[in-house]
């Protein structure tokens, strides 16, 4: 007997329910936030392994009705918010930030576990709450009492600081609601979750939906909202990229986790300078701000040891003086080996070709182990000269003047090219002492107020090993004057 039509039909139901069961379900990379309708063992975006993850799809309901009812204003009638920021007595704090944090602005803060991210928000709402009223500070890696705990120990336990032990999203911002904070602090974005979202706290669905409310709380006439995010054992933020693309600034916090030294990077700013950096020392009363890091970083130079330059790299606004180690010994192997610690590998791979076609320097049978002291990365041209000059000091076993400071970029013909805001940085060398500077002659700016300074323009690289390597004395090891290399004698 053939089967009738409401058979039928119930049978096209069954298969449609069947059809959207199976479509509820995708696979996310929780490392890039690749889609998947199946399971892969690779990611084809990032290539990470075993990174995907199964989400279930939130139906999309009713529709919310287009647009939030503001009307387009005048760009110059604008409200300015450039006189309301909230600044504390934290002088990195408000460097990094560009002046002091933007009321309605969504901060995110990341760092490696243990680097010390809560104990300097922490510092900063004791700040914050003593000059501007309630703040609310979320925990969700720790209990209220502990972090009382943690807040007598650097001494913040006073003023209008709320503790809330909470990883609802939805709960905490009923108590914003209710409170009405200046500054809301969540740690860490990685632990809270929207219970609407079928996956784990930490997925990739729960980070970017969670950090989209946040960021709607903020923008609709909120609080400023500061977002603790973890980090890869890659060092980025773990998490969809989006995050740093909601957030109106991103700062990392960065140092080993055994050494005293911290240092605050902003890496994306819409309110300031980017790649501005602030510079603390972890003691046991919490994070103590370096108000000069270039003499701090110069401390600990010794005098008179080969392989060492010193060059004024900017970070941001703020010139720093760091110290390029270079150790050149003679390789015990078939090819040579080549590690930079704080410098990029490529250009340093660079550099060494340049010495050896230009200068004649015989670095082909040597290992060269480059450096920077501090634990703070040079992403600039103007310390290529410095890193030369360190190299051919290790190789000839010849130390530098010490209070020798070093600039330039160095092309590919040998050629020292002109760097920007030479005077800001010879500024902050003599400041501390240097009186012998080896800058390029494309500079053609004069030096003001530099008097009982001796300023070298050079124009090729053969020229800085004249002035550098030549008349420093005897080494250790090749005592040679006249002719040290062999392309500049």
């Amino acid at each position: 007997m053939p089967p009738s039509v409401n058979e039928n039909s119930g049978a096209d139901k069954s298969k449609g329910a069947e059809l959207l069961t199976r479509i509820k379900e995708r696979f996310v990379c929780q490392q890039c936030g690749y889609e998947s309708q199946g399971f892969l063992g690779r990611c084809p975006a990032c290539g990470s392994w075993n990174s995907l993850v199964a989400e279930a799809i939130i139906p999309e309901g009713i529709k919310k009705a287009a647009g939030s009812g503001e009307v387009p204003v005048l760009l110059s009638r604008v409200n300015d918010i450039s006189e309301k920021r909230l600044v504390t007595t934290l002088g990195e704090w408000d460097r990094v930030l560009g002046g002091g944090l933007v009321p309605g602005s969504l901060v995110l803060v990341g760092g490696a576990p243990g680097i010390g991210k809560s104990t300097l928000l922490l510092q900063v709402a004791h700040l914050l709450s003593s000059r501007y009223g309630k703040i609310l500070y979320v925990t969700g890696e720790e209990s209220a009492s502990q972090t009382r705990l943690r807040a007598r120990r650097l001494g913040a336990e006073e003023g209008e600081i709320y503790l809330l032990a909470e990883t609802n999203i939805e709960g905490i911002l009923l108590q914003i609601e209710r409170l009405q904070p200046v500054v809301v602090m969540v740690d860490s974005i990685q632990t809270m979750l929207l219970p609407d979202i079928q996956a784990a706290p930490g997925s990739v669905s729960q980070v970017r939906e969670g950090a989209a409310r946040f960021l709607r709380l903020a923008k609709d006439g909120g609080p400023a909202v500061i977002l603790v995010g973890h980090v890869t054992k890659e060092g980025f933020l773990a998490g969809p990229k989006v995050l740093e693309h909601l957030v109106d600034c991103v700062l990392y916090l960065e140092g080993e986790r055994y050494q005293a030294y911290r240092i605050l990077r902003s890496v994306k700013n819409r309110f300031g300078s980017t790649n501005e950096i602030g510079v603390f020392e972890m003691t046991g009363s919490g994070l103590q701000e370096v108000t000069n890091p270039s003499a701090m970083l110069m401390a600990e130079r010794p005098a008179g040891v080969a392989g060492s330059s010193v060059v004024a790299c900017l970070e941001g606004t703020r010139p720093l003086l760091l110290e390029i180690q270079a150790l050149v010994s003679k390789t015990a192997f078939g090819n040579p080996r080549r590690l930079a610690t704080g410098i990029d590998f490529n250009r340093a791979l660079l550099l060494a070709a340049v010495l050896e076609k230009r200068a004649g320097l015989p670095l082909g049978g040597y290992d060269i182990y480059l450096n920077v002291a501090g634990g703070i990365a040079i992403n600039e041209p103007a310390a290529d000269l410095g890193i030369c000059l360190a190299i051919a000091s290790g190789l000839k076993d010849r130390p530098l003047e010490s209070r020798t400071l070093v600039l330039g970029e160095v092309g590919l013909a040998g050629e020292v090219r002109a760097v920007t805001q030479l005077e800001r940085r010879v500024e902050e060398a003599a400041r501390l002492g240097f009186n012998r500077f080896i800058i390029p002659a494309g500079n053609r700016g004069g030096l003001k107020g530099q008097s009982g300074c001796e300023i070298y323009k050079v124009s090729t690289i053969n020229e800085a090993l004249r002035l550098a390597l030549v008349n420093t004395g005897s080494g250790a090891g090749d005592n040679t004057l006249s002719n040290p290399f062999y392309k500049y004698s």
